[in-house]
């Protein structure tokens, strides 16, 4: 039976699950915090990218998986979700009971041992509980509002992911009554991680630490008065934060997305997580009150939001407890220079955060000082709340340069960055519009238009990560400058797309997502698969965050059926099955989870030694393929070419210390030294090759 026909037959057979495929990355970035090798502070921060991921996985994944089933029923007329949704429930359970024990059996008692203490309230000694009550009564006491729950006082509104206080309370209040039952929110104004003065840390030189939760505990006696607490508990719910306008009835997508924004904080309820010592009478309490069923419920030892805990790692200067410090090199040939007659004579080629994203920045800055310059275009997705490169276009707008900027106001948990980023271009001129209605904007690109000797020549920024001050440091990602003339008519065109929302015409270069993207990523693997059946070598290497396109897949396997050598990079969600006799035993795929986030997007295809190699903003989801504008983009210059291959690829193959490979049953394998063997760590390499020494940072 050819692959097609197998997947068509038996679908689920051949592909791996999706969210169980997700949480199984989560699975890999906690091994990180668990190997010893790792310095301590880098193991929580672990940790702590775990609970993070975990929240939004909750608030995006399960929240989507319970609104399907909601739209025509209840859950249980849904079996396959039901399913789903208990393997989701029974993997996330043993995932957290795991990153608690990390958190209390090793990670904390070795940070005790080298003089960074987070202390209990049994922990402290009369000194430090004496500062703490003291802390309490000034800072916390004063912002509180305990809420005793009677007809009057109905259980109160409460914030996703905030965190509160369920107590039991004896005897009656003030007016006699017997109300059972409180509520505290803690404020959101205050620190969740409170430094102790230097004098009451334990040991010379030491620091130490204490919860916001843990302060409140100590002292929730004290909010009621006359009453006898008999149990509490701290609690945090998490909820649907996805959010939704129905783009085909507003007439301002960014004012109806400032209204949702509102309302986000109060979706449907999808997880209750709890102090492991809840009594279970107010943990079904609290799960009727949010409608959630025991399933959902998470008993966690330790703050009921392990992120917060990121607030440590600021505080300690150990450098011993971190990574050693890193340098990004640079692009020396334009450090001083005319980054646009730099251009003329050969493209740049960046890899971040190897390579410094101020060279991108110095870019845009340049084309907003140029007199040149007539025009910039660029598309925004995520830049964050502070960005030079948007304060280089609000001053190029200034400056009367005709700046159009395509802004994502739907890009998830960045809608108030990007909206007030709108807001402040619109201010000055600058042309705004918001992509296409029911497709995100996610393509990275920037065009500069500058005249010269009486001609426009184009000069165009792709990228595959985005254009943000803050992940350019921690993600792995390519940019590339060029001005060849036909891909910035290409980008131009692009642009014309989205602003006037016609049909864009033939590209030449870009291969452009929702049209045409998916059917030549197909084709190209198809023309791999010709090559090999007439018995050349065929060969693909693809490096993306996910892979999850049934197509694709098909494809691939189709390909892998005929003899070609596939290696699949994929640092997430991976539902292709690798190792199969007979459907992909010629593919392979790996995982790399390391000191950066991999973000990288390249196809490879060695077309009879055309070594086609593109770069992309998509991964291999239907969702990139046909709900996002999307570009990827070739590499011409066959310098540039062999970089991308001998940087973005083949260290990623070679790598076997940060490098798990999937099993055929969905299971990862960490790789490890083979034989004689030496480490090879990727992304240590590159730091090698491509960073500044740090002998050199300063000068």
């Amino acid at each position: 039976m050819k692959p097609d026909m197998r997947m068509e037959a038996n679908r689920n057979s051949i592909l791996l699950d999706r969210e169980i495929s997700q949480l199984m990355f989560n699975r890999r970035v906690l091994a990180n915090a668990e190997d010893p090798a790792i310095p301590l502070l880098e193991r929580l921060r672990y940790l702590c990218i775990v609970s993070s991921n975990l929240d939004e996985f909750f608030e995006v994944r399960v929240a989507s998986l319970l609104a399907a089933a909601s739209v025509d029923g209840a859950l249980s007329e849904h079996p396959a979700l039901v399913a789903t949704l208990n393997r989701v429930s029974n993997e996330c359970h043993a995932l957290v009971k795991r990153q608690y024990e990390v958190l209390n059996t090793e990670v904390l008692p070795e940070l005790a041992a080298r003089n960074v203490h987070l202390l209990r309230h049994s922990e402290r000694n009369d000194a430090q509980r004496a500062w703490v009550k003291e802390y309490f009564e000034r800072e916390v006491r004063p912002l509180l509002t305990p809420i005793g729950l009677d007809p009057a006082h109905p259980f109160p509104q409460v914030v996703n992911k905030s965190l509160n206080f369920i107590v039991a309370l004896s005897g009656k209040d003030a007016f006699g009554r017997g109300t059972a039952i409180a509520i505290v929110k803690a404020p959101r104004v205050l620190p969740r991680v409170i430094r102790l003065p230097d004098e009451l840390s334990d040991g010379t030189g030491g620091i130490a630490f204490c919860l916001l939760s843990s302060i409140i505990h100590a002292h929730i006696s004290d909010l009621f008065a006359g009453r006898e607490v008999i149990a509490y508990s701290q609690f945090r719910v998490t909820r649907d934060s996805d959010l939704w306008v129905d783009e085909d009835e507003v007439k301002n997508l960014r004012q109806a997305l400032k209204g949702e924004l509102q309302g986000r904080q109060f979706g449907r309820s999808v997880r209750l997580e709890v102090a492991k010592n809840c009594p279970p009478e107010l943990s079904q309490f609290l799960l009727d009150q949010f409608s959630l069923d025991q399933s959902r419920l998470y008993r966690v030892d330790g703050p009921v939001n392990m992120v917060r805990l990121n607030e440590i790692i600021e505080h300690v200067k150990d450098a011993s407890l971190r990574f050693p410090p890193f340098f990004p090199g640079s692009v020396t040939k334009v450090a001083s220079g005319d980054i646009f007659a730099t251009l003329r004579e050969h493209d740049i080629l960046l890899h971040h955060p190897f390579q410094s994203f101020q060279t991108v920045i110095d870019f845009v800055r340049s084309a907003a000082l140029d007199p040149s310059v007539v025009a910039i275009k660029q598309t925004v997705y995520r830049t964050g709340m502070n960005s030079d490169l948007m304060e280089a276009l609000i001053a190029a707008a200034r400056m009367g340069k005709e700046v159009t900027v395509i802004v994502e106001l739907m890009a998830r948990f960045d809608e108030e960055a990007n909206i007030n980023w709108a807001d402040k271009l619109e201010q000055v001129g600058a042309q705004v519009v918001y992509g296409v209605v029911g497709l995100k904007t996610h393509a990275k690109m920037a065009l500069v238009i500058r005249r010269e000797e009486g001609a426009l020549r184009y000069y165009a920024h792709l990228g595959t990560g985005n254009y943000h001050p803050t992940t350019t440091k921690f993600y792995t990602d390519f940019g590339l400058l060029t001005c060849d003339p036909h891909l910035g008519k290409d980008v131009n065109e692009v642009f014309m797309h989205l602003t006037s929302l016609t049909k864009p015409q033939k590209l030449t270069h870009l291969w452009l997502a929702p049209f045409a993207l998916q059917s030549e990523i197909i084709k190209a693997i198809r023309n791999e698969a010709k090559i090999a059946r007439a018995g050349r070598p065929g060969r693909i290497i693809v490096k993306v965050n996910a892979l999850v396109d049934e197509s694709v897949i098909r494809a691939l396997y189709a390909a892998s059926h005929d003899g070609v050598k596939i290696d699949l990079i994929v640092r997430g969600a991976c539902t292709l099955k690798p190792g199969v006799p007979g459907l992909s035993e010629n593919i392979r795929v790996r995982s790399i989870i390391g000191r950066f986030l991999e973000h990288s997007r390249i196809y490879y295809f060695r077309n009879d030694l055309a070594h086609d190699v593109y770069l992309a903003s998509a991964d291999w989801m239907n969702r990139n393929l046909f709900r996002r504008i999307e570009v990827a983009f070739p590499v011409l210059d066959k310098a540039l070419k062999r970089r991308v291959i001998t940087e973005g690829l083949n260290p990623y193959l070679k790598d076997n210390t940060n490098a798990w490979e999937l099993e055929p049953d969905g299971h990862y394998l960490r790789r490890k030294p083979r034989g004689k063997q030496v480490l090879f760590g990727a992304q240590q390499h590159l730091m090698d090759i491509l960073g500044t020494p740090a002998d050199q940072a300063g000068s």
